[in-house]
């Protein structure tokens, strides 16, 4: 049998070796490690300043704590599953360190709100973090864009082509996926940042504390109002592995197209060397390894989204055991959403070429300007809806004859309809195809660099 823990004075044994082994949570928590240092320091700090314990206990704590930060930086304090989770372990070896002052560090404390507390600081600086990754990611976006305004990509609706577009114009599109999850995690952080510090197990506590002095201390912007609430809140969890599955999609989608533009049926980029791998029986493959990865793990992160519902839906307040369940999923999407985005960034940065020959000749090789047809149409008086059904008949006469639209002679054109002149091949160029689509927001070259303008505006927003 195992050693009694702290509270084991109500029971008569101890627990059964596999069930302390299924109780603990040291295996993946000591990744709180030193927010729960951080934590407990305020909290120390607090119980000074209120009175509650004396200024030299106070700082024996802060100073004790501070030593059982450096070991465990230095790898001297590595606890184990006797331990049974980070915040016993640290107090443990607290009380080794100063004596018997360690034992009140816990003083007008549950371990409900320090795990907490631990957590919202662990995922406020997460967030940060992942913030900045998109920023790159983002950067690098821009800097491929600034060099391919005027380089042409089939747009594609239903993956069928449809328009060309400006190739800087669809990589825009998710910078602008990114600007949103950059802010969406902005107001994310907004309801981390609110201190459960001194809700206690679920109802406050007897002592004078000063909640707000230790929140301000660990540079919270709120204290929950409710203790109940405070120590049972798993929202910000929740919106935050919903951010990270938005993320994720946006890196996905990326990911398909990036897979797609590399086979051989599209063959719109080259992956390089360094961010593709072979086969091992097919010496001619070079696999796109990096977004393949990435689409395969968006799964991993929705997966743990989905789990944390299932695991609050039926919580009855206040803290419940099941929310030792949140910690390895934020962990892991946490990493996982790190992970891919430093790997895409690095992809799009160092990965990979776009073929803009063979851009240039797919643009050439398709319908994708028929709509251009019936806009040429409707400029010059023809009910729209009227000029979109001749276009359609002209495509399906031009398919049976193995012809372009540009493949048309004029006298063709004008038997179609009066209306036409010489200058509907100018019209119907690629390059003009995309230059007239000048609309707020539309793929028109002035649009485009306008928009790389506005772009570079957001990424100075810190």
């Amino acid at each position: 049998m195992t050693e009694k823990q702290t509270w084991s004075q109500r029971f008569e044994s101890a627990l059964h070796p596999a069930i302390a082994r299924f109780n603990a949570s040291i295996s993946f928590d000591i990744e709180l490690i030193e927010y729960d240092i951080t934590g407990s320091q305020a909290h120390a700090k607090m119980l000074a300043h209120t009175g509650i314990i004396s200024h030299a206990e106070g700082e024996a704590l802060f100073n004790g704590l501070e030593q059982v930060r450096q070991e465990y930086r230095q790898r001297q304090f590595q606890p184990g599953v006797d331990a049974e989770d980070v915040h016993f372990a640290v107090e443990k070896r607290l009380t080794e360190i100063v004596g018997d002052v360690g034992k009140k560090l816990h003083t007008a404390r549950s371990r409900n709100d320090q795990v907490g507390t631990d957590t919202r600081l662990y995922l406020r600086d997460q967030i940060q973090q992942i913030r900045q990754q998109l920023r790159n990611f983002q950067t690098v976006l821009v800097d491929i864009a600034e060099k391919n305004v005027e380089t042409l990509i089939p747009g594609y609706t239903h993956l069928q082509r449809a328009q060309p577009v400006s190739l800087a114009h669809h990589l825009l599109a998710y910078f602008h996926m990114a600007q949103r999850d950059w802010e969406r995690l902005e107001d994310v952080y907004s309801r981390v940042n609110i201190s459960p510090l001194g809700c206690g197990a679920l109802a406050g506590t007897t002592f004078p504390i000063d909640r707000h002095y230790s929140a301000n201390l660990l540079h919270f912007d709120h204290v929950y109002a409710n203790s109940l609430d405070g120590v049972s809140d798993r929202d910000f969890v929740i919106e935050f592995l919903c951010a990270a599955s938005i993320i994720m999609v946006h890196l996905s989608r990326l990911s398909e197209e990036i897979i797609l533009w590399a086979s051989e049926e599209f063959r719109f980029v080259t992956l390089k060397d360094s961010c593709a791998t072979g086969s091992s029986i097919m010496p001619q493959k070079k696999n796109p390894d990096v977004p393949e990865l990435v689409r395969g793990k968006t799964g991993r992160v929705f997966g743990h989204l989905q789990a944390m519902l299932v695991i609050m839906k039926g919580l009855p307040l206040a803290y419940n055991k099941d929310l030792q369940e949140d910690k390895e999923g934020i962990f892991d999407s946490v990493n996982t959403v790190k992970a891919c985005l430093e790997a895409m960034t690095i992809l799009l940065q160092e990965g990979l070429e776009f073929r803009h020959q063979r851009l240039a000749t797919a643009v050439t090789e398709d319908f994708s300007n028929a709509t251009d047809v019936a806009d040429y149409l409707a400029a010059r008086g023809v009910p729209f809806r009227e000029a979109y059904n001749i276009v359609g008949k002209v495509v399906k006469t031009s398919i049976a004859a193995g012809k372009l639209l540009k493949d048309l002679q004029l006298q063709e054109w004008q038997q179609i309809h009066p209306a036409f002149a010489s200058d509907i091949y100018e019209a119907i160029t690629p390059r003009q195809v995309v230059a007239a689509r000048n609309s707020y927001g539309g793929t028109g070259f002035e649009q485009v660099r306008q928009a790389l303008v506005n772009a570079r505006t957001q990424l100075s927003v810190k």
